[in-house]
């Protein structure tokens, strides 16, 4: 401690690392970081005395410093220096060699923030970032204080051979592939089968998980069959066996899935562009002829001044801005283009050949480039420069004077796109549709999208979980911030809270608006998503009110001038990557400190986040309707879409789960469903990544992945299946093989399962019976066919053939019956765009089908005797209750749905657009909702009776829980 401090630092202690992340799909930081204690609420002035939690020393919050550092030096440099030079505090051992520069931000009152991203053994931390804040007083430099995450426990063999980056792709594609089918089988033919997936490796990242687990960071691009929507996902892949641990969005929507279909937007980051002064791409910064000042019309009919270039080859007025930017670093220009006649999937991390500068023969912009939504777009992204460089003195989005593009009017396939996004170098707005108008036409969707560039280049918030819902939060926060402020709006206007309220034809604002920050939302209701899916990842838009609205409160409270600064210092000096809620939360109240605010309006800041739930050990607060059978199950992976489903059978259940902090492989745990006795791992730790368990109540078989053939084959790993009775006993393998096991289904002496078969390369189903060691084919009528996803009950196996049936194609489920040889077709082929893997009961078959392409994708619960006889649309998609639901599980008493929202329907509460279970009779009459709790409910599975198993994120873990009877009606 410096000889000039004048009060003693208060240290909040450091984050437990990401084990919360993977052992629980929804929990702290990215969702997933241990919340650090907190410290008492008096002003600082000595150290709490906590002990950090497991997985780090270093503190996440250090406040009250006043220590000195050389002045002359590089920001960065200094920053290390005062590191080094503590290591009782921080314990980080080499600064210089453990830590790069992100970022470094000086402010106009002298002071500077270094943003620090920790490399272990050369490697990138997932989300690792330390900040260290400093200050100018008279000539010289202190360090007021830190934050942020450095792993301290890691351990990782950084140096072993690692999992080839062409299997990562291939592994990272196959993942999401499987996620967007929603465990299904979707034949080649079928419109959505065209999803474009592909990958990129981004080379290895370490997850601070326990120890660390080394992994390959891949990122996969295309569109999401179901939405349509462009799709980004970050992937991190285990580097030794394979299996996908981790995914985050790379491209932030800004909306929900299910509200952006019905005509809300997306907007995203993908990877990063560079400009180009030729032709047809973005000029270079301070290019051209000096600007004119010009005018034209916003959608809303408010005539605004614009600033132009004159193009001195065509004497065309060009919707390009030099004025606001000619004094910054780099001179950079505002510019709006022409991308009518592009697609969103064209313009999503690239600069697009053929898209023109929008141009007016006169100063005065006509009514054409209003009804696209140039002109809106074009005066919009002034007025968010103005705001963040007159109010924070920062220049542009990057504070460094970058460039800013528009691209306005791209369609959906030649279709209404609804929608817009960031792609960390540009904005992209779409079309809009019959009700909504361009999405650039109100000015805080404008002020969202800009405000995701000023996050990406300060606290880069990671896209998943607490941490994106906080990204999407403050996107709304200054977004609406700019609006009420240039638009003078009171905040006691009753819609002064809404985002996007302003872009409909005919509704409403509060008919239109997509979010309303100060709707009261709180974390009582807090939903719990997966991260693992690309749906929300993990309810950044269905939880960032939670946040918003504390930070819309405090300026409420505090007026706008004060609060804006808090929330802006916030998000510049203290957030780090990884931060949810309660580091979000302690951000805010150590930045309002260093602001000087104290007294009542310091209690202002904290009385906001208390009223929006955010106050430690909220998580515990949230409950079930059901009985948690094994609670942080971790699976946030999928393997060939099943790798994280539960069985049951006879009494028993069957799961995978990983250590407590998630740095052991995946092991198969069993337990008993009425909860009694205590869970017993079953598989043996050699190592290997052990999913997919099925149980018919006497035995467990599952699929343990092994890691390569051989490190010179960068494709070939094992996959073995391997048996054990529920009561324990050694594991026996009944199956080994290179290609990728699907299906797996136990009954009695009989394992069935589909794979690649490495001779034909297509997919067949196979079984073992009794003490046979060598499988057998079931018998297709054409071997072209395939055959995939099979069930086994009583000695038959009910499957999903595709190919062929006399000479057209078509999708079937058959019955194969062991004993006899016979195969029974369940009623005629036809071409799905979708079907679900069959279930087998004692007294028929059922299967889910989506035949109708034009219907919302709603589906059809279809059942079969086992001769093939009374094949019944018990739920067909064309009646007055149809569902659309894309997982089934059938006992001999109910049938369970796992039921989707309609991608077309526009939800008052969140909650309602999240997968839920249905229980209906074997005819199909509904018995009701299977539990009423909040979040997600997927993946169950049918004991006996109408009891039923399933994974819930109700609580931000992912839980395995069970109800013996349906919960009925929920209001």
């Amino acid at each position: 401690m410096s000889s000039r401090t004048r009060r003693r630092p208060v240290h909040r202690p450091g984050r437990a690392g990401l084990a919360a992340l993977l052992a629980a799909t929804t929990a702290l930081g990215v969702a997933g970081l241990t919340s650090p204690a907190h410290a008492a609420e008096a002003e600082p002035a000595a150290p709490t005395g906590a002990e950090p939690t497991p997985g780090t020393a270093t503190p996440a919050l250090v406040e009250g410093l006043d220590d000195a550092v050389d002045a002359s030096a590089p920001a960065a440099e200094a920053a290390r220096s005062h590191l080094a030079g503590h290591q009782e505090r921080y314990r980080i051992p080499a600064p210089d060699r453990d830590l790069v520069t992100d970022s470094v931000t000086s402010e106009a009152d002298g002071s500077e923030t270094v943003r620090l991203g920790q490399r272990y053994r050369g490697v990138p931390v997932l989300g690792a970032q330390y900040v260290v804040r400093m200050a100018h007083r008279d000539g010289k430099r202190t360090v007021t204080g830190t934050s942020g995450a450095y792993f301290t426990a890691l351990d990782v063999d950084t140096a072993r051979p690692a999992l080839p980056a062409a299997t990562a792709v291939r592994n990272a594609v196959q993942e999401i592939r499987s996620g967007l089918a929603r465990g299904g089988y979707r034949p080649a033919h079928a419109r959505t089968a065209a999803d474009d997936l592909s990958g990129t490796d981004r080379g290895l990242t370490v997850l601070p998980v326990g120890k660390g687990v080394l992994t390959r960071h891949v990122t996969v691009r295309g569109t999401d069959p179901a939405t349509r929507a462009p799709l980004v996902q970050e992937v991190y892949v285990d580097a030794a066996t394979g299996v996908t641990l981790f995914q985050s969005g790379g491209l932030p929507t800004f909306a929900a899935p299910a509200q952006a279909a019905s005509g809300v937007h997306a907007e995203g980051t993908s990877m990063r562009t560079g400009e180009s002064p030729r032709p047809g791409k973005p000029a270079a910064p301070g290019a051209g002829s000096g600007s004119v000042t010009g005018s034209g019309t916003l959608l809303g009919g408010r005539t605004v001044p614009l600033y132009l270039t004159k193009d001195a080859a065509t004497g065309q007025y060009l919707l390009r801005d030099t004025a606001h930017m000619a004094d910054s670093r780099q001179r950079g220009v505002i510019q709006t283009w022409d991308a009518s006649s592009l697609w969103y999937q064209d313009v999503s991390g690239a600069w697009p050949e053929g898209v023109v500068p929008f141009a007016s023969p006169a100063p005065k912009v006509g009514p054409e480039l209003t009804g696209t939504g140039a002109v809106d777009a074009h005066w919009a992204a002034g007025q968010v420069y103005d705001f963040y460089r007159d109010t924070f003195k920062r220049d542009s989005l990057d504070g460094k004077g970058m460039t800013i593009n528009s691209l306005v009017g791209v369609t959906d396939f030649g279709s209404p796109f609804v929608n817009a996004f960031w792609d960390h170098t540009k904005m992209v707005y779409g079309t809009g549709d019959d009700e909504y108008r361009s999405l650039a036409s109100d000015l805080d969707v404008v002020g969202h999208e800009m405000t995701h560039g000023v996050v990406e280049h300060t606290a880069d918030l990671v896209y998943a979980g607490q941490s994106g819902a906080m990204n999407e939060a403050i996107a709304d926060y200054f977004g609406n911030t700019i609006d009420v402020t240039v638009n003078h709006t009171p905040m006691t206007d009753p819609d002064a809270g809404l985002i996007g309220g302003d872009l409909c034809r005919t509704r409403t604002p509060r008919q239109c608006a997509f979010r309303d920050l100060n709707d009261g939302a709180s974390t009582a209701k807090f939903l719990g998503l997966p991260l693992g899916s690309s749906y929300d990842n993990g309810g950044v838009h269905m939880n960032s009110t939670i946040f918003s609205g504390a930070l819309w409160d405090i300026r409420e409270g505090l007026g706008g001038t004060l609060a804006d600064r808090i929330v802006y210092r916030a998000l510049t000096s203290y957030i780090a990557p990884l931060d949810g809620f309660d580091e979000g939360r302690d951000a805010v109240v150590a930045a309002a400190r260093s602001l000087g605010v104290k007294g009542n309006q310091l209690a202002t800041v904290k009385g906001a986040f208390a009223a929006h739930g955010i106050v430690p050990g909220w998580e515990k607060s949230l409950g079930l309707d059901s009985d948690v059978l094994m609670g942080r199950v971790g699976t946030l992976m999928s393997y060939t879409g099943s790798g994280n489903n539960p069985s049951a059978g006879n009494g028993w259940w069957a799961a995978p789960k990983s250590s407590a902090d998630s740095l052991a492989p995946y092991a198969v745990r069993v337990g008993r469903t009425d909860g009694s006795g205590k869970p017993r791992q079953v598989s043996p730790n050699d190592g290997r990544s052990h999913l997919s368990p099925v149980t018919d109540g006497k035995r467990v078989v599952w699929v343990a992945v092994g890691g390569l053939v051989s490190p010179d084959d960068p494709y070939t790993r094992t996959y073995d299946i391997l048996a054990a009775p529920v009561t324990g006993g050694k594991a026996k393998t009944l199956f080994s093989t290179t290609s990728e096991i699907g299906g797996l289904s136990v009954d009695g002496d009989t394992v069935a399962w589909s794979y690649r078969e490495e001779t034909s390369g297509r997919l067949r189903v196979f079984y073992l019976k009794g003490g046979a060691t060598v499988p057998r084919q079931v018998p297709l009528g054409r071997q072209e066919n395939q055959a995939s996803e099979p069930a086994v009950r009583d000695g038959r196996i009910a499957y999903i053939q595709d190919g062929l049936f006399d000479g057209v194609y078509g999708v079937a489920v058959e019955v194969y019956d062991i004993a006899t040889g016979a195969t029974t077709m369940l009623g005629a082929p036809s071409q799905p765009e979708w079907i679900s893997a069959p279930v087998l009961t004692d007294s028929g078959v059922y299967w889910l089908i989506d035949t109708d392409y034009t219907d919302d994708d709603l589906t059809t619960l279809r059942r079969a005797d086992l001769d093939g006889s009374h094949v019944t649309d018990v739920i067909p998609e064309k009646s007055a209750h149809p569902v659309r639901a894309y997982g089934l599980t059938a006992s001999d008493t109910a049938v369970t749905l796992t039921v989707y929202a309609s991608w077309t329907q526009v939800f008052d509460d969140y909650n309602d657009s999240l997968a839920k279970l249905y229980q209906f009779t074997p005819q199909g009459t509904p018995l009701g909702r299977v539990s009423c709790s909040h979040g997600q409910q997927a993946n169950a599975a049918a004991d006996t009776g109408r009891r039923v198993l399933w994974l819930d994120t109700t609580t931000t873990d992912t839980d395995l829980v069970t109800r013996n009877r349906p919960a009925g009606t929920c209001s």
